[in-house]
């Protein structure tokens, strides 16, 4: 028991460092994939802002955050691993709207590396 304790807190300390890590190294503003977009990354999320007036009717974008830190494993809950995962969005937006997506989920905590903006439909 007093093991498996320590070896929890090893594991804990390790993931605070690195979460430490790539927030000092991983804030800023991304590049987008549409160049009509603006994304604004912090700590722990993004936001996208886009003005592509030019887009054809019944497109929409999605704001993907690229993040790492704890997170639940693909089809195997209640498995948790520490590593890359992709955050929670709040939907597609329309060309000329703003999106929004986040590192924390109810089975998630991590900081955001990196962002992008893809087409969600054309």
């Amino acid at each position: 028991m007093r093991k498996s304790i320590v070896v929890s807190t090893r594991v804990l300390a390790a993931a605070t460092v690195g979460l430490g890590f790539a927030a000092v190294i991983g804030s800023g503003t991304a590049q987008a994939a549409p160049q009509d977009c603006q994304i604004t990354r912090d700590l722990t999320g993004a936001t996208a802002v886009c003005h592509d007036d030019d887009a054809p009717a019944g497109r929409e974008y999605a704001l993907i955050v690229d993040c790492f830190g704890l997170h639940g494993v693909p089809n195997a809950f209640p498995l948790m691993a520490i590593g890359p995962y992709s955050g929670s969005w709040s939907g597609s937006f329309s060309p000329s709207g703003q999106g929004t997506a986040s590192c924390l989920g109810p089975f998630s905590v991590g900081t955001a590396t990196g962002a992008h903006v893809a087409i969600y439909r054309d």
